[in-house]
C-alpha cells in the first residue's frame, strides 16, 4: 500500500509540476528542484499516513481483544451460576447423616370435658382427691411433635426411627413413641423401644370414654369396674419397653410383641383386690397376634397376651408367705369392615371386638361393637367382672366394687366430627359423649343395685 501511495504521489506531482512549468516557463533545473521538493513533501505525508494506519490497526486489535475478554468472563460467570444452581436443585434441602427420608409433623389436641363422678370407672391418671368430686369440669390436652427418619435400599432392606415428644397443658413434657425399626419390605420387620402393638379392641372415632386408656400403665383401678381390652401387654409403657417382630405373608399378618416392665405399673396406686402389690422382678408379657385380610375391606384378627414370669409381684399374707398375683392371661378376637378403603366418601367402618382375661381370683369378659359413617360414630361396650376373692376396703370414698361378686357395665358412646373448620384442612372439632350403667348383685342401702356415669367432651384437633 505504501508503494502504491508513493507512486500515486509521484504521478500527481509530475503532472502538477508539468502544468506549473508550462504556465510559468521555468527552466529545467528549476523544474527538477521543484520536483525534488515535492517528492520530499510527498514522502513525509506517506510516512505520516503509514503511522496513522498502524496506530489505528493496533487500537482496533486491542479493542477486539478487550471485547473478547469481557465476553469470556461473562461466559465463565454464566457457567458458574448455572453450575451452582444445578447443585442447589439436585442437592437435598436437609441432609441429616445420610438418611433417605426425614419427616416432621405434629398433632395438637385440646379437650373441654364435663363428667359425672371422676374416677368411678377406670380413670387414667385420676387426680388427687378425685373421689370427693361429684361433678368434674376440666380443660386438658397436649401437643405432639413427631420426627421420623428412614433409610431404604434397592434390595428392599430398610431401617429407621421415630421420636414423638409430648407437651401437655399442665406444663410437663413426656414422650409418646420412641423406637427403632428395621426389616425388609413386604417381608419382615423388627421394632424396639416405646410404642403400641396391634390394636385388638379398636373403638373407631373414639373421643371420650373414661376407661379407654392408651398405655399399659394405670389401666386397672381397684374398686372400679375393669373394662378389659387386650392392652396389658400392648406397650407404650412408662415402666418398660417393647420388642416386636412381625411378618407379612400374602393376606396374613403375624406379630409377636414382648413387653418387659414393672408389672405393678398396671395398677392405679399399686392396689389389687384391696392389697398393695410388691414387686420382686419385672414381668415379661408375650403377645402374639394373627390377622387375616381376604379382601381389602375385611380383616379378622386373634391374639393372646400372658405374663410368663412367675412371682413377679404379689403380696405377703399374714403367715409371712409371698402370694403371687402376676399370673394373668388374656385372649381376644376382632373383626373389622373398613369400607373407607374402597369408598372414601360413603364407606362404613364397623368393628366387632371381644376380650377375656383369666387372672388371679378374677375373670373379666368384654365385648363391643361400633360403627362409623360419614362423620358420625356410635358404639356399645359390655363388660362383666367376676371377683372371687377380696381383702379389706379399697378406697375411702364411694367404692363401687368392694366385695366378692359379679359386676356388669353397659356403656354407649358416640361422637361427631366437624371437618375442616373455617375451611382449614386438618383442623377438626369433635363432639363426644358416653353413658354407662353399672350393675351388680350388691344391694345398696337405698335398695338400688345400679349406678350411672356420663360425660361429654369438645375436642379441638389440628394436624400439621
Amino acid at each position: 500500500m505504501n508503494k502504491l501511495l508513493s507512486g500515486l504521489s509521484v504521478f500527481l506531482l509530475l503532472a502538477h509540476n508539468e502544468c506549473a512549468a508550462k504556465k510559468r516557463g521555468l527552466t529545467l533545473e528549476q523544474r527538477m528542484a521543484l520536483l525534488e521538493e515535492r517528492l520530499e513533501v510527498s514522502e513525509k505525508r506517506s510516512e505520516k499516513a503509514e503511522r496513522m494506519l498502524k496506530s489505528f490497526d493496533i487500537e482496533q486489535h486491542s479493542e477486539i481483544r478487550q471485547i473478547r475478554s469481557e465476553q469470556d468472563k461473562k461466559d465463565v460467570n454464566r457457567y458458574a451460576v448455572a453450575e451452582s444452581t444445578q447443585e442447589k436443585i439436585s442437592s437435598p434441602g436437609v441432609l441429616l447423616s445420610g438418611f433417605n427420608e426425614l419427616k416432621f409433623y405434629g398433632d395438637v389436641e385440646f379437650n373441654i370435658d364435663a363428667a359425672s363422678k371422676s374416677g368411678q370407672l377406670v380413670m387414667i391418671n385420676s387426680g388427687v382427691n378425685s373421689d370427693s368430686v361429684n361433678e368434674r369440669w376440666d380443660l386438658n390436652g397436649r401437643i405432639l411433635l413427631g420426627f421420623d427418619g428412614a433409610r431404604k435400599l434397592d434390595n428392599g432392606y430398610f431401617a429407621g426411627f421415630s421420636a414423638q415428644p409430648l407437651a401437655n397443658i399442665h406444663g410437663s413434657v413426656n414422650i409418646d413413641d420412641a423406637l427403632l425399626f428395621f426389616g425388609k419390605k413386604d417381608k419382615w420387620k423388627v421394632k424396639v423401644g416405646r410404642f403400641e402393638a396391634y390394636d385388638m379392641f379398636p373403638l373407631n372415632q373414639d373421643t371420650f370414654i373414661e376407661y379407654s386408656g392408651n398405655t399399659a400403665n394405670d389401666i386397672y383401678a381397684d374398686g372400679r369396674g375393669y373394662i378389659y381390652m387386650m392392652k396389658e401387654g400392648r406397650g407404650r409403657s412408662n415402666a418398660g419397653g417393647n420388642f416386636l417382630i412381625s411378618k407379612q405373608l400374602d393376606n396374613w399378618y403375624f406379630e409377636l410383641n414382648t413387653l418387659l416392665e414393672d408389672g405393678t405399673s398396671l395398677y392405679n396406686d399399686g392396689n389389687y383386690h384391696g392389697r398393695d402389690m410388691e414387686r420382686q422382678k419385672n414381668v415379661a408379657y408375650l403377645r402374639p397376634v394373627i390377622a387375616w385380610s381376604p379382601t381389602e375391606e375385611f380383616t379378622v384378627s386373634a391374639a393372646m397376651e400372658a405374663n410368663v414370669v412367675n412371682n413377679a409381684y404379689g403380696y405377703t399374707d399374714s403367715k409371712g408367705n409371698f402370694v403371687d398375683q402376676s399370673d394373668r392371661t388374656g385372649y381376644g378376637m376382632s373383626m373389622t369392615w373398613n369400607g373407607l378403603k374402597t369408598d372414601p366418601e360413603n364407606g362404613i367402618v364397623v368393628n366387632l371386638n371381644t376380650a377375656y382375661l383369666d387372672a388371679n381370683n378374677e375373670k373379666d369378659f368384654t365385648a363391643g361393637i361400633n360403627a362409623l359413617w360419614k362423620r358420625f360414630e356410635l358404639g356399645y361396650i359390655y363388660a362383666h367382672n367376676k371377683i372371687d376373692e377380696f381383702s379389706g376396703v379399697v378406697c375411702d370414698n364411694d367404692c363401687w366394687i368392694d366385695d366378692e361378686r359379679s359386676y356388669t357395665i353397659h356403656t354407649i358412646h358416640a361422637s361427631y366430627r366437624f371437618a375442616n373448620v373455617m375451611d382449614m384442612e386438618n383442623f377438626n372439632i369433635y363432639l363426644g359423649t358416653y353413658y354407662s350403667i353399672l350393675d351388680s348383685d350388691k344391694m345398696y342401702i337405698n335398695d338400688s343395685s345400679t349406678e350411672s356415669r356420663y360425660g361429654v367432651r369438645v375436642r379441638f384437633k389440628y394436624l400439621f
